[in-house]
């Protein structure tokens, strides 16, 4: 584990780097993403209020790498900077999550085969499936809970 990133509450100062690090994640990770689509979520993803989720960052020194947002139990939000993939960060947020926010449900992509074989490693298990995303979107998703 790398001691020098640590988990801290989020604060509006990350606001930037949060979006930063969202758009390059999404960019390595959604390729089912039309263009206009993501420009459009990447507006809505800066218009939220961070303050209104429990939202915690992986912070390396003062650069935001990642982050977790979660509301009433559920992964809303799991993004990781594409530099620090397959280091165990993601498993790190989420078993925090887990621990200390009692998490225990998570929306996926379906298209994002990669996030779902991850969920699924960490115990999750699929109970439902959406033709459309939560904005009505055609991505399909995943609701899983951990088992």
């Amino acid at each position: 584990m790398n001691k020098q990133i640590e988990i801290v509450r989020y604060k509006d100062i990350y606001k930037d780097q949060l979006v930063s690090v969202w758009e390059k994640s999404v960019k390595a990770t959604h390729h089912f993403l039309s263009p206009q689509d993501f420009i459009s979520i990447k507006e809505i993803v800066r218009s939220i209020d961070f303050n209104a989720f429990e939202v915690y960052c992986l912070v390396k020194v003062s650069e935001v790498i990642g982050f977790i947002g979660v509301l009433e139990r559920k992964v809303e939000m799991l993004f990781l900077d594409p530099g620090y993939f397959s280091q165990g960060l993601g498993k790190r947020l989420v078993d925090f999550a887990i621990a200390d926010l009692k998490v225990d449900k998570v929306d996926v992509n379906e298209q994002n085969a990669s996030a779902v074989k991850f969920y699924l490693k960490l115990g999750f298990k699929t109970y439902e499936r959406t033709d459309k995303d939560d904005q009505g979107l055609d991505y399909p998703l995943l609701r899983m809970k951990l088992i």
